[in-house]
């Protein structure tokens, strides 16, 4: 009598799970595919849509530090003060986080973009400062004179709204002024959902706008010893090392993140990409910033964890020689414009004349080339993509020079 009641029993259960089984087989699969208990608390209530409708960025986030750590969608996307919101499936949201979002969490790191070049000075550089507030322009002044208040950049305007938005823009909006009163697009090195620091080391990432004949670090990187040791021993890098504990045993060949950016073997990491130059390598004719000693010190600080310092001061004393060599011969450029304007061969309006491209090109391409080849180890772009050019390009200004004297054309 007892078997038969534990027999009557299983059989029961048994029926009822089956009967589950078959009923959940002929749910819909919009009822079925629904994520795991584990992965909503991760993603949030979010993922149980964008799980059907735009998997890629649930996947990123899953896998991203921030999930680990249990942050949720909402925790990026809640509006905050000044933010557009939109009511969004009965979440009020905001559809584009700012760098004002990520400042809740990551304060520091804010507050050091916001000193730095990739703040509002990127930004400016194409739109001058238009764009900005009063304290805004004050603020990154302090740091960076001249580089906010100044009007839109003259070839932008020339090439039209289309070259800029779409070309200058996609790479200067690092700087971006927000409706929320915060400065730049944290995104651009991290990505949306990943926010990832790995991706943030990757050369190629800062080689999305740090490329081309104007700024050609990524190419100057990859040709220098750093980029090929870094390209054949990348399996062995730990770029998910935490950058308050990066040492060189995570990072023991550099990427454009560590020499500028990284904490390694106990020095403080920052996100002020500024703070370890010792040079304005940008300008036309380059002088020394007002912080040359300490960011040169800072600079060189790093490079002895790999090099022995009587080496790393020579690499130091012969990229300064090509750094006045290259400012001796753009001054002569210079010198030759000037004439010019002040004979009325030329008017003093940018891009109205062809000898103006030639001595844009000169500087603002193959003398900035020469200069950041020197600090990166790029020696053919010191030579060949360098001053060779300037050398080709002033010759051919003083042809051009020698006509408009003659009562040649313009």
């Amino acid at each position: 009598m007892q078997f038969r009641s534990v027999f009557i029993a299983v059989f029961i259960g048994v029926s009822l799970i089956l009967s589950a089984l078959l009923i959940n087989r002929a749910r819909p699969a919009v009822e079925t595919a629904q994520p795991s208990a584990a992965f909503v608390r991760a993603t949030g209530k979010c993922a149980e849509c964008h799980a059907r409708e735009t998997g890629a960025i649930i996947h990123q986030f899953q896998r991203s530090e921030h999930a680990r750590k249990g942050v949720v969608c909402l925790d990026c996307h809640q509006v905050l003060a000044g933010q557009d919101s939109l009511d969004h499936r009965g979440f009020m949201i905001t559809i584009q986080p700012t760098s004002l979002s990520c400042s809740e969490c990551h304060t520091t790191q804010y507050q050091q973009f916001i000193r730095s070049r990739h703040g509002a000075p990127a930004w400016a550089a194409v739109r001058g400062s238009e764009d900005f507030s009063d304290e805004d322009i004050a603020f990154a002044e302090g740091y960076h004179p001249g580089a906010v208040r100044r009007p839109p950049n003259a070839l932008a305007l020339l090439e039209g709204p289309g070259a800029a938005e779409v070309g200058c823009l996609a790479c200067h909006d690092i700087g971006r002024p927000n409706p929320d009163g915060s400065i730049g697009k944290c995104t651009e090195c991290h990505a949306a959902h990943s926010s990832s620091v790995a991706l943030a080391r990757e050369p190629v990432t800062c080689g999305q706008c740090h490329m081309g004949p104007d700024h050609s670090q990524l190419e100057i990187y990859n040709e220098s010893k750093h980029g090929v040791l870094f390209n054949a021993q990348r399996a062995t890098q730990n770029l998910q090392a935490d950058p308050r504990t990066l040492s060189t045993a995570d990072m023991s060949v550099p990427t454009c993140a560590t020499c500028h950016m990284s904490g390694l073997d106990g020095m403080k990491f920052t996100h002020d990409v500024t703070e370890r130059l010792s040079w304005f390598l940008f300008a036309p004719v380059s002088t020394q910033r007002p912080t040359y000693s300490r960011g040169q010190a800072e600079m060189q600080e790093l490079c002895q964890k790999c090099h022995a310092l009587p080496r790393v001061e020579r690499f130091y004393a012969d990229a300064e020689t090509v750094v006045r060599a290259t400012n001796a011969k753009v001054q002569a450029a210079f010198d030759l414009m000037d004439a010019l304007t002040a004979e009325g061969l030329i008017t003093d309006q940018p891009f109205d004349a062809p000898i103006k491209f030639l001595f844009f090109d000169l500087w603002h391409y193959y003398g900035r080339t020469a200069k950041h080849g020197a600090f990166m180890g790029g020696a053919d772009f010191v030579q060949w993509h360098g001053n060779y050019e300037l050398l080709a390009k002033m010759r051919e200004m003083e042809e051009i020079a020698a006509t408009l004297r003659r009562g040649g054309a313009r």
